[in-house]
């Protein structure tokens, strides 16, 4: 089992920028950032593989950047150029796996932190 906790989260204005972080309890294990807003489904945003591979929603490329620091057991997710489309609880994910790549596929995750709030408006 791995703990996953996010942090980071909060209220801006469109155009700006914001880091999130997941801290997370094993370094064994695949990881991806997915979002909900309200009213609809849970979607993923960005995953990133054991050989550091990325995948993308269409909706956030070339705006996020995912990155994991193995040295200190954290997920981070670059965002700029927010826009209000954005707002959404966004949710670190993880799959256990030494070996995997990049997935932002809802299916392949099986444990999830309790979300972080982003708002921009």
């Amino acid at each position: 089992h791995v703990q996953l906790v996010e942090s980071g989260g909060g209220s801006l204005q469109a155009g700006g920028s914001l880091r999130l972080s997941c801290a997370f309890s094993k370094d064994t294990f695949c990881m991806g950032w997915f979002r909900q807003a309200p009213g609809k489904e849970r979607e993923g945003v960005a995953g990133i593989g054991s050989d550091g591979t990325t995948t993308y929603a269409d909706s956030v490329k070339g705006r996020f950047a995912i990155s994991v620091d193995n040295a200190k057991n954290t997920l981070d997710l670059q965002m700029n150029s927010l826009k209000p489309e954005d707002t959404a609880m966004y949710y670190c994910a993880a799959r256990p796996g030494i070996f995997c790549s990049a997935s932002a596929r809802l299916s392949d995750y099986n444990h999830w932190g309790q979300g972080t709030q982003v708002t921009v408006s």
